[in-house]
């Protein structure tokens, strides 16, 4: 009888494609994957270094994995695990703990499965990191998160993304395409393109051989994909070429998130940011020029060291004329081993917190906004198979979150729509066009 394996992601939507290509070593191996919330003999934790509290809750998902399953032999992987191994260890529970480069040898350092008294680390140094290794998830929703890219030679001055994953490190074009065949022959209709830093692509052995608009267009070549959405990229790397290439393509979305963290240049500066503001306002203004109806997500961080209240109202007031329509906010929180955390002008959690609900209100705004723009319009919706309350969801080409009572009929189906109402839950009503066949 087959072991079986539970998995648990916490973070990006790189460490699912991870987790997934974890998943499908240990079905390679034998064993039979499993819900977390079932009894399992190996529970694999992927954790997260970016979210506050790290710790805390790689507890709670340990305690939880032990209450479905007491004997369970108890693996963590991930960000967290580069970074703080032996904090890890005092986790009680925990058997095993892999870094960055060993985690995808998982099979190979577990044991016979008996629970250990303490548990084993094997964490090799992140400079001795560059290894690429593939991976994307699939089977578990209707879009699939393909990695790309790893690691980060950026310098940012609150980021401990380079200490836990490494140097900035790339697949090959040819190999990322044929992961992107594969994944079309399995029935997914969406690819979202991920990594830490994508539009630095093209890294192998230290030199960049390669450029992210290559990749892109590329990819625009994989007919049997309908979708292909870039998860994140940075200003400074978002160029004409690439913004004109998605404005062409037929399979890339008019959907861009790129992290801006500050809108006053002073603090982007004590952010080592590779841009400023009036950078940031170009490239909206350039995928407005050419996309009109563009979905533009807004990554930025509140109450970083030496933020002032003034500096604050800088960033609210370049936001508010922003053209975008919805942001992240993450309220700064100190990380050790970072330039920042021994920063003066550290910001009161108070000021913090209300910088960060102010910034909140300004996105449920401008989300509302885009959506009452797009009333009355035309659009092709992607359905995925959730349910809540009766209704079922997905999203339009250009990221508008619509929902519509579950029809099973609908699952990763592209379906025509006119985009009718904005819901009590903020969600968008459609009314299904039958004229147009779906697809």
């Amino acid at each position: 009888m087959s072991k079986k394996v539970a998995f648990y992601t916490l973070g990006c939507k790189l460490n699912f494609s991870e987790t997934s290509a974890i998943g499908r070593i240990f079905q390679g191996a034998g064993y039979e994957p499993t819900p977390f919330h079932t009894t399992a003999d190996i529970y694999v934790i992927n954790t997260c270094s970016v979210t506050e509290n790290a710790d805390r809750k790689c507890r709670k998902v340990v305690r939880e994995a032990l209450s479905h399953s007491p004997h369970a032999y108890i693996v963590v992987v991930g960000c967290y695990a580069q970074l703080k191994p032996r904090e890890i260890t005092e986790i009680p529970g925990v058997d095993l703990v892999l870094g960055a480069a060993e985690k995808f040898n998982i099979i190979e350092h577990i044991n016979d499965l008996t629970k250990q008294a303490k548990a084993i680390v094997y964490n090799e140094p992140i400079a001795e990191t560059n290894a690429f290794v593939p991976a994307f998830s699939i089977g578990d929703r209707t879009r699939t998160f393909l990695k790309v890219q790893d690691g980060c030679d950026y310098s940012c001055t609150f980021c401990t993304i380079p200490l836990a994953r490494g140097a900035s490190r790339s697949g090959t074009i040819a190999d990322i395409v044929a992961q992107a065949e594969e994944i079309a022959a399995s029935g997914v209709k969406e690819i979202v393109l991920t990594g830490v830093n994508i539009g630095d692509f093209g890294i192998r052995d230290g030199e960049h051989k390669d450029r992210f608009i290559d990749l892109v267009k590329a990819l625009d070549t994989v007919t049997a994909i309908e979708r292909f959405r870039i998860s994140s990229i940075e200003p400074n790397l978002l160029t004409d070429e690439i913004i004109e290439s998605v404005a062409r393509s037929a399979r890339f979305v008019p959907h861009f998130h790129i992290p801006l963290q500050s809108g006053s240049n002073k603090v982007l500066g004590l952010m080592r940011r590779r841009y400023r503001r009036e950078l940031y306002a170009n490239r909206v203004a350039k995928i407005k020029e050419l996309m009109p109806e563009c979905c533009i997500g807004v990554d930025v961080i509140v109450g970083f060291p030496g933020e002032t209240q003034d500096d604050f109202l800088e960033t609210y007031q370049f936001l508010n004329e922003l053209d975008i329509s919805y942001l992240h906010v993450f309220t700064y929180s100190e990380r050790e081993n970072t330039i920042a955390a021994q920063m003066e002008g550290s910001v009161p959690g108070a000021q913090r917190g209300e910088r960060s609900k102010m910034l909140h209100i300004l996105s449920e705004k401008k989300r509302r906004a885009f959506y009452e723009a797009q009333l009355g319009k035309d659009g092709e919706v992607l359905f995925e198979g959730d349910i809540k309350d009766g209704y079922m969801h997905g999203f339009s080409r250009n990221y508008v979150k619509v929902r519509t009572p579950y029809d099973p009929l609908l699952v990763n189906e592209t379906v025509a729509v006119r985009f009718s109402e904005i819901s009590d839950s903020g969600e968008v009503e459609i009314d299904q066009l039958p004229e147009l066949q779906s697809h």
